[in-house]
């Protein structure tokens, strides 16, 4: 299964802000460079982009969980 890995260690985000929708919902279709969220890095903000499209998107982390650099955001399908 084709997978979304975290670029860097932090903290993931799956939204901008806690007052505005996720990039992406489980269940939503990816194209390659869709925002599918944000990893936080000592204040900073770096986007993860999908370098792979799929038809659903299934996320393996939580919202705000602390993540390592290649860790498995997510699955495509």
């Amino acid at each position: 299964m084709p997978v979304i890995q975290s670029p860097l260690p932090g903290t993931f985000y799956r939204s901008s802000s806690p007052e505005t929708p996720p990039f992406k919902a489980d269940g939503d279709a990816v194209a390659v460079g869709d925002v599918i969220g944000l990893i936080e890095v000592m204040k900073s903000f770096h986007e993860v982009k999908s370098e792979i499209a799929g038809s659903a998107i299934t996320f393996v982390i939580d919202n705000e969980e602390p993540v390592m650099a290649g860790a498995v955001l997510a699955e495509l399908t």
